[in-house]
């Protein structure tokens, strides 16, 4: 006995139903449950299979005739309808691909009727400073791109004359042929897909319907973008193939290295030398910051190198945010170089003179491998 689902109760409708319900609700359903839909949903595959093979069987008069007087049993082996069941791999072409441009408008190919072909999205890579990236800007970019051509409107044939509909696929764009159970479904090789032929192409567009021309841009940069961030601009893509859509045009941003700062997230960072002498007994330096003013650094006494010190809110803006990153500034304790002779008696006295007081450190260090060696020793 079958333990397979109702076709009617698959497709939710009615034994009544006519063919432009079940059409209808298949439509809906596949939609609904297509793999493309669902990524990595094994249950939306296997009922996607099952509306798939549902509408295999009841579309077709004789089919749905013997389904509804023997049931599942008319397609098993053996049964009425024999040949095996109508499953995902042979009934597909059959049965999906009659409304699959009303589900998903044969995006994958991007032509319509009558050779309307949406143009291609175009990329531009553009370079821009930390500080623009903190303040924003609006940029001027030229670039050439195909544009509707003005001589033909678009549709690619000379003027006083018209595409004509493709003999080979009768305007569809598509031919079928048959190979025993399966069904397949190829580009016309008439038209290239495009339902139309032009027998007298527009001499200043070739027939495609563009042409290229540089144009100029606007193009709104917000405070906070990071590298790699990407703008779209609607439309501002490729001209669409006899008079199609045009496409999108991309503008990807990367940032130039800074001469000071270095950018994490919303936080930048900096890296600013001081003298020995400062460590040692304190001070304070200004640094710049992006926004163009300066920030004042405090340095205690005894500041050690790699030491960080945060200035809040000097940071970057964060994206469609009200929110400001920090600044952190790292000093690096700078060791004198080319000494006098001076300077080096100086430098030794006060060697002298120090103790484990001053550089605990340094001292804790050494005090450590000298009992290291103490213990291999013995």
């Amino acid at each position: 006995m079958s333990t397979k689902r109702c076709y009617y109760e698959t497709l939710e409708v009615e034994r009544s139903a006519d063919d432009s319900a079940l059409k209808s609700s298949f439509r809906k359903l596949a939609m609904k449950f297509h793999p493309d839909r669902n990524p990595g949903d094994d249950s939306s595959e296997v009922k996607f299979k099952e509306l798939n093979e549902a509408y295999e069987i009841l579309k077709d008069k004789d089919k749905r005739a013997a389904y509804d007087r023997f049931g599942h049993a008319a397609f098993e082996q053996g049964g009425p309808g024999g040949g095996g069941g109508a499953g995902f791999g042979a009934g597909f072409a059959s049965s999906f691909s009659d409304i699959f441009e009303d589900l998903f408008g044969m995006a994958g190919q991007q032509r319509g009727r009558g050779g309307r072909e949406r143009g291609a999205d175009l990329r531009y890579n553009m370079e821009i400073t930390l500080e623009d990236a903190f303040g924003g800007k609006t940029a001027q970019i030229e670039i050439p791109v195909s544009v509707t051509c003005e001589a033909c409107s678009g549709i690619g044939a000379k003027a006083g004359t018209k595409p004509k509909t493709c003999s080979t696929c009768g305007g569809a764009g598509r031919v079928r042929q048959s190979q025993g159970f399966f069904t397949l479904e190829r580009t016309c090789p008439g038209c290239q897909g495009r339902g139309q032929m032009i027998e007298d192409a527009c001499p200043s567009c070739s027939g495609q319907g563009r042409v290229t021309r540089e144009r100029n841009l606007s193009v709104n940069i917000p405070p906070g973008v990071e590298d790699g961030t990407r703008i779209r601009l609607a439309n501002e893509g490729e001209a669409g193939v006899r008079g199609g859509p045009p496409g999108d045009l991309y503008i990807f941003l990367s940032l130039a290295q800074h001469q000071l700062f270095q950018r994490d997230g919303a936080d930048l960072h900096c890296r600013v030398p001081i003298s020995m002498v400062t460590a040692a007994l304190g001070g304070e330096f200004e640094v710049p910051t992006i926004d163009g003013g300066k920030a004042k650094v405090k340095v205690p006494a005894g500041t050690q190198s790699s030491r960080r010190f945060r200035i809040a809110s000097k940071g970057m803006p964060v994206l469609r945010s009200r929110q400001t990153g920090d600044m952190y500034v790292q000093v690096a304790v700078e060791t004198p170089q080319n000494l006098t002779k001076k300077q080096q008696e100086l430098l030794a006295e006060f060697e002298k003179l120090s103790s484990g007081n001053t550089q605990p450190e340094s001292v804790g260090f050494f005090a450590k491998v000298k009992d290291l060696f103490s213990n291999r020793a013995s």
